[in-house]
């Protein structure tokens, strides 16, 4: 009996978005650690304009050795429309996509509308999931429908008109001068607080503010990068992630515990090296419980299926609470998730093996729920 030809695994990466560098080393991972033997790895890349590309110079060096790979993908190569190299039927693979791309135009729910469209098995969180996780004021809005636990926060549009004034709109539609809304946060959730664009991911575009001019600033520069801005309160306590893996019988890692090389958890840090991380993380047998028994809670209340990284506060007064979820959390050598799994008994190639069969199977149960006629 011979055996089934290989899956075709089209890594997609880079991406619009400002994490399209963190993509491009996260991909160089995942295509690194795939085992060649089951999977007939594509590297496509997306530049920063759109375009989609085949990445010859990363499938290239593959093909010689892993020691051959650069430290990082680039999406540079011969232009490709999308959906044509998605659906080629000249190739007799199972065709699964992996989208590792990090943030708008790619973990928000369009890239997977695609996918579906396309008809292509895909890992990760499918569309309303990844569009809900990525807004983090619909996510903490939804979240707190469900009881989960969480800081306090608000939110608000950024809106410059035509003569250069800066507005703000409030969630009830009114308009308000930015100093008026930075004072009414700043009465409402005190300082410090944390202000970040409400879509983004890998700390860019967060800030710190101290006094009011910084919120100010911290607040233009969010808005720099989505019109919605989200404003925290600062929460002491101890910054505790967990990784969960499944469909409808998710699975979470042991506890991962980060601490700060910086004023916060920034983008250096993530990338950098510059955190210090502690895995597994120093909990008790019941704290471990009760913040897996969360993130599973988190992760089923938003509907994700696939992947995510569900990542905590543990504050002495009001315990666990919920910071956020990442569908497509880094890959690097340095990320979060793959080593909590790793401590976990899971290591990179078997995850990346786990991960493609539960696209899979999440493929085949959905056709199985698609009748069209009436």
């Amino acid at each position: 009996m011979t055996s089934p030809p290989p899956i075709r695994l089209v890594v997609l990466f880079g991406g619009r978005s400002a994490e399209h560098d963190v993509s491009c080393v996260s991909a160089r991972h995942v295509v690194a650690a795939a085992d060649p033997t089951r999977y007939d790895i594509e590297p496509v890349g997306i530049t920063r304009d759109g375009q989609w590309v085949l990445a010859e110079a990363a499938s290239k060096a593959l093909e010689a050795s892993v020691d051959a790979m650069p430290d990082h993908l680039t999406a540079d190569g011969p232009v490709v429309d999308a959906l044509p190299m998605l659906t080629d039927q000249s190739r007799p693979e199972i065709t699964v996509a992996m989208p590792i791309l990090h943030g708008p135009m790619g973990e928000d729910g369009t890239m997977q509308g695609l996918l579906e469209l396309a008809g292509v098995p895909y890992v990760g969180a499918g569309v309303l999931a990844s569009a809900l996780c990525m807004d983090k004021v619909a996510c903490k809005d939804h979240l707190a429908s469900h009881g989960v636990p969480q800081g306090r926060y608000r939110w608000v549009t950024v809106d410059t008109t035509d003569d250069g004034d800066e507005l703000v709109r409030r969630p009830d539609g009114s308009l308000s001068p930015i100093d008026t809304e930075v004072a009414a946060a700043i009465e409402d959730l005190g300082l410090p607080l944390f202000i970040k664009p409400a879509n983004m991911g890998s700390s860019v575009g967060v800030s710190r503010a101290t006094r009011a001019e910084e919120a100010r600033s911290a607040i233009r520069e969010a808005a720099s990068y989505d019109r919605e801005v989200i404003i925290e309160e600062e929460i002491r306590g101890r910054e505790i992630e967990v990784a969960v893996l499944g469909n409808e019988d998710p699975e979470a890692s042991v506890a991962g515990e980060i601490f700060p090389g910086a004023e916060f958890y920034d983008y250096a840090d993530k990338y950098q090296d510059g955190a210090e991380l502690s895995i597994p993380a120093s909990l008790s047998a019941d704290e471990l419980a009760e913040v897996q028994r969360l993130a599973i809670a988190a992760y089923r209340a938003c509907k994700v299926e696939g992947l995510a990284r569900v990542d905590f506060f543990y504050e002495e007064n009001r315990g666990w609470l919920v910071n956020e979820i990442n569908t497509m959390p880094g890959f690097t050598p340095i990320s979060m998730y793959p080593k909590l799994w790793a401590a976990s008994g899971v290591d990179y190639p078997t995850l990346i093996d786990h991960l493609i069969e539960l696209a899979v199977s999440r493929h085949e149960r959905d056709h199985r729920h698609t009748r069209t006629d009436h």
